[in-house]
């Protein structure tokens, strides 16, 4: 199976299923022979979708008090331009991890 085309699934996941994408594919490594590699990267795209999913939900709420907006704003951002920026390293054929999740797997 071509593993440059789900890297870039996985990437690509986070603009419509952030979190069954990422799930779906890491299962489906233990029933298909896949590179590690893949199983990394899925894992590291769903923690990165649920920690920013989180930092977005507790920025919303410091929102009321207006110290959150900053941070809401930053963290919109970074969920868009971060899986671009992943897409086009793989697309180039280099390594990719993420930046807050990276480090954990």
């Amino acid at each position: 199976m071509e593993t440059k085309g789900l890297k870039i699934l996985i990437h690509a996941s986070a603009f419509f299923a952030p979190c069954l994408v990422p799930v779906a594919i890491y299962i489906m490594t233990f029933f298909v022979e896949l590179d590690e590699q893949i199983k990394r990267l899925s894992i590291q795209a769903l923690l990165f979708q649920l920690v920013m999913g989180a930092l977005i939900v507790i920025s919303t709420i410091l929102s009321v008090i207006l110290i959150g907006i900053p941070f809401l704003i930053g963290f919109v951002i970074m969920t868009i331009v971060i899986p671009i920026i992943a897409i086009v390293k793989t697309l180039q054929d280099e390594p990719y991890n993420y930046p807050i999740v990276g480090r954990w797997f």
